[in-house]
């Protein structure tokens, strides 16, 4: 079991561009780890931590972003729900891995890091 404590604590020590990275990165990693099938819990433990870094994330972001953070962290807790049954249809994943990779971008542009 991780110790979301020490890692809450640990993300929150970057500065917000930085924390939009680090999501934008497991973002990336949900596409590339949905690759193979046995990375599935290694994916959905992906999507919990996502939810918590947006969690951490929105309250020092502003008002359009919270909204954007909002509707991803939505969107992440659905897959999450039906996660066995999305895992074990081909299609459903690839929507994921699309998904994913869309949010990916767009969380990374938000952070201002590509300037």
């Amino acid at each position: 079991m991780k110790d979301w404590t020490a890692i809450q604590k640990r993300y929150l020590r970057d500065e917000l561009p930085v924390r939009l990275g680090g999501l934008a990165a497991n973002l990336a990693r949900i596409k590339s780890f949905s690759d193979h099938p046995d990375h599935r819990d290694a994916v959905g433990s992906l999507l919990e931590e996502s939810k918590f870094f947006i969690e951490w994330t929105a309250r020092d972001a502003g008002l359009d972003l919270q909204a954007e953070l909002v509707e991803l962290q939505v969107q992440l807790a659905r897959w999450q729900y039906s996660w066995s049954k999305i895992w074990a249809d081909s299609v459903q994943r690839t929507a994921i891995v699309e998904q994913a990779s869309a949010w990916s971008e767009r969380i990374l542009k938000m952070s201002g890091l590509l300037r």
